[in-house]
């Protein structure tokens, strides 16, 4: 590749020394030669800035004033840095010396290709994919996302089965590429999600305009996962359920938007007797209080839908249900599932 588009990585950072001082020398040791390393701090009380400062005092530090999350995190630190290419990179992250230039390659060949993620394999068992992505991130009729090698909780071994360039449906906030000028006209990451599936709306509403999302198998990198809150976390449990709700009202086409959104309140109750019958009474209640919190914000995600659809992309949503599928006809793997019925 002879031209070199400027490629800002932004790590967000939130008390995370002990990440950072792990994981940012695979990311500084990055042989993209147009590269400018930003931490992105949303007001930490631990010492991570000042070891940044100490240890990579050429690493741009740019500082929110307060914790807005991961969505509104991102917002405010990128709108501060100038850059062809925004990589959105989560702490926990450690990466191969050349991850950058392959999705970068890819991305430059088509311009309605703007966003893009690497394969993220699991850092503690490398030969894993990760929950969070793995080989491209897929949305089934009723909303629920699942990936190309992660199908609920069952994850794969990577044995080269997804080493074909793709386009998928949403990449994962782990290792977003994305290009300057179409994160602007998304107007970014929505803030009201704070923190989970942010960027599969943000996805979402690119596919919407027309664009392209792309899986770069080219590029390897290694997740944690679970960094800031672990998957058992009730606060987790509710912005996942409640954000999931926001995202389909703010993007499913209206002749769907209330069938999808009904038939959702049943897998969700059924989900939230689960949770009961297993003694997770936290977890039950953060089923409960998503749907509250979807209701109380109705009238402003109504104000979000965008009308202006230019040619909405539907390549990578799933026409079946994924729960469906993996539950009642024991369909675990991404090679399972009948692929003619993709969009």
């Amino acid at each position: 590749m002879k031209n070199y588009p400027k490629v800002a990585v932004v790590i967000l950072n939130w008390n995370g020394r002990f990440f950072l001082e792990k994981f940012l020398p695979s990311v500084y040791n990055s042989s993209y030669p147009n590269i400018e390393f930003v931490i992105g701090d949303n007001a930490s009380t631990d010492d991570s800035l000042s070891f940044v400062r100490a240890s990579y005092p050429k690493i741009t530090i740019l500082e929110n004033t307060e914790n807005y999350g991961f969505a509104g995190g991102y917002n405010h630190i990128l709108s501060r840095v100038e850059a062809d290419y925004f990589v959105l990179l989560n702490s926990d992250v450690e990466v191969t010396p050349n991850w950058i230039e392959p999705v970068i390659e890819m991305l430059e060949r088509d311009t309605h290709l703007v966003a893009a993620q690497p394969k993220i394999l699991a850092f503690h068992n490398k030969a894993k994919f990760e929950h969070a992505g793995a080989a491209g991130g897929y949305l089934d009729r009723y909303g629920f996302p699942f990936c190309c090698g992660r199908i609920m909780d069952k994850v794969e071994y990577d044995l080269g089965q997804y080493d074909d360039e793709k386009e998928i449906f949403w990449a994962s906030g782990a290792s977003l590429f994305i290009k300057s000028w179409a994160w602007k006209e998304a107007q970014g990451l929505d803030e009201d999600f704070f923190a989970h599936m942010e960027e599969i709306d943000l996805c979402w509403r690119l596919k919407r305009m027309g664009y392209r999302i792309g899986y770069c198998p080219d590029s390897t990198v290694y997740h944690v996962g679970g960094g800031t809150l672990n998957a058992s976390n009730p606060q987790k449990t509710y912005l996942n359920f409640r954000n999931n709700l926001f995202m389909l009202q703010k993007n499913l086409p209206i002749g769907q938007l209330f069938t999808v959104i009904f038939i959702r309140f049943w897998f969700d109750f059924a989900a939230l007797l689960k949770f009961a019958f297993d003694r997770k009474f936290k977890d039950a209640w953060a089923v409960s209080r998503a749907h509250q919190a979807f209701f109380l914000n109705i009238f402003k995600n109504a104000k979000k839908r965008k009308n202006h659809i230019k040619t909405e992309n539907k390549t990578g949503q799933y026409k079946k249900s994924i729960i469906n599928d993996f539950y009642l006809d024991k369909k675990q793997k991404f090679s399972d599932l009948d692929q003619e019925s993709f969009f």
